[in-house]
């Protein structure tokens, strides 16, 4: 009797005790790292993984890999940088490519890596909670059918990647007079090409990378753009000298100091593009690379947009201070009348949404507290691939050295729990 209570007293600690008596509750184990996202940076830890012996299962939210390429880009985006520094771990671009690859051409090349390395990820699996079990020892990962709302599912594993990456959500900020406003706003993610604004007075908010690009493709449609530029911002040429101004930069960094590189730049640019304060483009204190170092903002690589502003084609406006019914008021008391508004004003993370108790990825924005290049690993077999702010060459290093350190505990503990058997294998 003594033994059967103190048995029973053990049991009811232990957490594959409780699983097997609650029918309601069916974990499947995950003998390797469970990966949440089927994006570039999924793919890759899941690829260099695979490499080294480890299986792993990608949990993806959307029908296919690489969703926010798939459905929320432009119909001409290219690569900003070229191929070599874009390319997954272990797998080059096919050399036929060309040096900035097509939308249509990067999803190939990803399509062919996943297929390189089989890797099939479960699809349509909404992760909406993950959270370190502390009497387990394993992550639980709760996941619901993305078309079957009452199909969950719940996932143990000793090692949890965090792969959704930092555009996850789009970022929609709050404008005075927006439910006012009789035309059509829409974020980058739903804009597809100009040919639907042809003659039409549009409004890009947003001076990255993506509103620089739509108001060139506006302008390609015969629309009438206008940038709507509130802070300073690096643009530079996207070539320097014959090289990519990515490559340049990474070149002379090996050289000489961050400071000499960005004053460099920044001559080069003025030589090559003239003064852009002039057109309403002030240049930040801190040079390109130093910004990007210490805040993660990213300089613009001109791809001709800065020559439609030059010859009028493309306005820059000041800050919005509020919407009306047909018409848009800036900061600098300037009203103008407008069709549409594009909001290029970004992505955010959404991991705090799900990933619980942990302590790694900030409240605030979502993204690892630690800065390059320590935010990839985090307490309890927790890791994050691709929130570097260093686009995909960051998600690689990242993947690689996510896989050399499950390596280690993997090689360590041939088997350390008991399994359970996985229906997606």
């Amino acid at each position: 009797m003594d033994y059967l209570k103190e048995l029973e007293g053990k049991s009811a600690h232990d957490c594959y005790h409780q699983i097997k008596m609650n029918k309601m509750a069916s974990p499947i184990f995950v003998p390797g790292p469970v990966i949440v996202g089927a994006g570039p940076s999924g793919l890759a830890a899941a690829a260099c993984l695979k490499q080294k012996g480890i299986p792993s299962l990608i949990l993806e939210r959307a029908e296919c890999l690489a969703s926010m390429w798939q459905f929320r880009t432009y119909d001409r985006l290219r690569l900003h940088l070229p191929k070599q520094f874009c390319q997954l771990p272990l797998m080059p671009f096919p050399k036929t490519l060309p040096s900035y690859p097509t939308k249509q051409q990067f999803l190939a090349y990803l399509k062919l890596y996943a297929d390189h390395f089989d890797i099939k990820p479960a699809f349509s699996q909404d992760v909406v909670s993950a959270e370190f079990d502390h009497v387990c020892k394993l992550w639980r990962v709760k996941t619901q059918a993305r078309h079957k709302r009452d199909e969950t599912a719940e996932y143990l594993c000793q090692w949890l990647i965090v792969a959704t990456g930092e555009c996850a959500e789009e970022v929609r900020p709050q404008i005075e007079g927006m439910a006012e406003f009789e035309g059509t706003i829409q974020h980058t993610s739903s804009y597809k090409s100009g040919s639907r604004f042809c003659g039409k007075n549009v409004l890009v908010v947003g001076c990255g990378n993506s509103g620089m690009e739509v108001c060139l493709d506006l302008c390609n449609h015969n629309a009438r753009p206008s940038l709507v530029v509130r802070d300073a911002v690096h643009i530079l040429p996207q070539q320097m000298l014959g090289k990519s101004t990515f490559g340049l930069s990474m070149f002379l960094l090996k050289w000489f100091p961050m400071r000499f590189v960005d004053q460099f730049l920044l001559l080069l640019s003025h030589l090559m593009l003239g003064d852009t304060a002039q057109f309403g483009l002030r240049r930040p204190k801190l040079g390109p690379l130093e910004l990007k170092s210490l805040y993660g903002k990213t300089p613009v690589l001109d791809v001709g947009t800065l020559a439609q502003i030059k010859n009028g084609k493309i306005k820059v406006c000041r800050g919005i201070k509020r919407l009306a019914r047909n018409a848009v008021e800036f900061v600098d008391g300037k009203v103008e009348n407008f069709d549409a508004i594009i909001l290029a004003t970004g992505y955010k993370s959404n991991v705090p949404s799900w990933l619980k108790g942990s302590d790694m990825f900030s409240e605030k924005d979502g993204l690892p507290r630690k800065p390059f290049p320590n935010g990839w690993k985090g307490e309890n077999g927790l890791y994050a691939v691709g929130f570097t702010k260093r686009g995909l060459l960051g998600a690689s290093i990242d993947a690689k050295r996510i896989a050399e350190d499950i390596e280690h505990s993997w090689k360590a503990e041939a088997t350390h729990v008991l399994e359970y058997p996985c229906p997606l294998a």
